[in-house]
């Protein structure tokens, strides 16, 4: 069963292991929203969904033709995400009196972890980071790609459309955009005035914006420097659809751990180590579309 890391929170009696958690989804709408498969083992080989079957009226007598749906041979292996974090014996003695120095250093790390998730999220490619895992705009193909033009255009809301429609048997549950694209968005709907964008407060209590009741999640780690065509100032907007028959998150049996590794030989200080055995998985290549060429 998939659980988000929210949910897997609440099944957690390690008061350090849920703060960290709670830090990491926080700040990430993709954590927030994505959940996360357990398997056993360093690796997980699905078939990847490409077609669905099709069915046809026939007349009697008729010779009935098969259809099948297609698929690809995917694997996705775990990779190890962390850091540690160290705190100085001195300073947790004689500052700790301001603030629980040891929570605060652990949570800066768990933000490092998250920002490193969410970038690789996006634009991991184990091409040139063979320890990372590939990201959504590696793992989309190209069928599932709308174009703003040779050289890139202003996006517009008749395109934006477009991607929505390339997510097939229901709405994406996200549209991952960077920041000036989501600025452009609020922009246009102000301009159109279609009131398709709303806002509202989502499950964690957070002001959230949708597109037509689809939740926007704005990255950090979208770039707006791409180059397409003659272009070099070019974002792209992603749409995805979240669960076990879309986009799905890997990862091993302990999840999320926190791992106090204790005092160090070397320095008077303890350490805390952050790990994560994570990686994602595209299991049906028409959950996820993207928009290139999205120009300011």
């Amino acid at each position: 069963m998939a659980l988000t890391l929210a949910e897997a929170a609440k099944l957690s009696n390690d008061v350090l292991l849920t703060g960290v958690i709670e830090t990491i989804i926080k700040e990430s709408p993709i954590l927030q929203a994505l959940p996360f498969i357990e398997i056993v083992g360093n690796g997980l080989t699905y078939n990847q969904e490409n077609a669905a079957p099709t069915a046809s009226f026939f007349d009697v007598g008729d010779t009935w033709t098969e259809s099948t749906p297609t698929f690809t041979q995917q694997t996705a292996t775990l990779k190890i995400l962390g850091g540690d974090a160290d705190v100085d014996n001195f300073l947790k003695a004689t500052r700790s009196n301001l603030q629980d120095l040891e929570a605060a250093v652990v949570q800066l790390k768990a933000k490092a972890v998250q920002q490193k998730f969410d970038d690789t999220f996006i634009n991991g490619d184990t091409a040139s980071d063979a320890k990372a895992f590939d990201g959504i705009d590696k793992l989309a193909v190209s069928g599932q790609t709308v174009s703003m033009g040779t050289n890139g255009a202003t996006l517009t809301l008749e395109r934006l459309d477009e991607l929505i429609d390339r997510i097939k048997a229901g709405k994406p549950h996200m549209l991952l955009m960077s920041r000036r694209s989501r600025r452009k968005l609020s922009s246009l709907s102000r301009a159109t005035g279609s009131g398709l964008l709303e806002t509202d407060r989502n499950e964690f209590g957070q002001m959230a914006q949708y597109y037509d009741g689809i939740p926007l999640g704005v990255n950090d780690w979208v770039s707006d420097a791409k180059t397409v065509g003659s272009s070099a100032d070019c974002s792209t907007i992603y749409a995805v659809q979240f669960g076990e028959g879309g986009i799905a998150g890997l990862t091993g049996p302990d999840g999320l751990q926190v791992e106090r590794v204790g005092s160090l030989e070397v320095k008077d200080a303890s350490r805390t180590r952050v790990k994560w055995y994570v990686s994602i998985a595209v299991f049906n290549s028409l959950k996820l579309a993207r928009l290139t060429g999205v120009r300011d």
